[in-house]
């Protein structure tokens, strides 16, 4: 049987343990689906409200650009950061939006590939659309109660 995270005391694997503290990060499904419907949202809103920003598709569609959009962010943003670092050090994180601009911008090139309907034309667009989404996630994400935690 196969499980993400195993106890390992003295050397020996007493198992799965899901209350593991030492674990840094416990993600459940709850969290990520709610995460994927505001990023989806958040998108939705950019397209109707940004010119330059198009939607062509059903609405099945639409939610797999929100698939992509997350795992853009999830796994390019970080590296894309990481080589930028000097840029958001010296412009004190306002490289930040660029940055948004860029994952925005890939996440219209994949949806392209994979013919979902979803363009972006050019930067400006993605500049506005990533500074929307980023606003609408925010704002969202304020409306969602904390997860209780074991010590509070």
């Amino acid at each position: 049987m196969r499980s993400k995270s195993w106890l390992i005391q003295d050397g020996k694997s007493t198992g799965f343990n899901k209350n593991n503290p030492a674990l840094s990060k416990n993600i459940s499904m709850d969290k990520i689906l709610i995460k994927w419907i505001i990023n989806t949202i958040a998108i939705m809103l950019a397209i109707k409200f940004v010119p330059g920003i198009t939607y062509t598709g059903s609405w099945l569609g639409i939610l797999f650009v929100g698939i992509i959009f997350g795992l853009v962010n999830t796994f390019i943003r970080p590296f894309i950061k990481l080589l930028t670092l000097p840029l958001l050090v010296l412009s004190l994180g306002l490289f930040t939006f660029i940055i948004n601009a860029m994952m925005l911008s890939i996440t219209s090139w994949i949806s392209g590939q994979f013919s979902l309907g979803f363009h972006v034309e050019g930067f400006k667009p993605a500049f506005w659309g990533a500074l929307i989404i980023s606003l609408v996630s925010m704002a969202l994400s304020c409306l969602i109660p904390p997860e209780k935690t074991k010590n509070s």
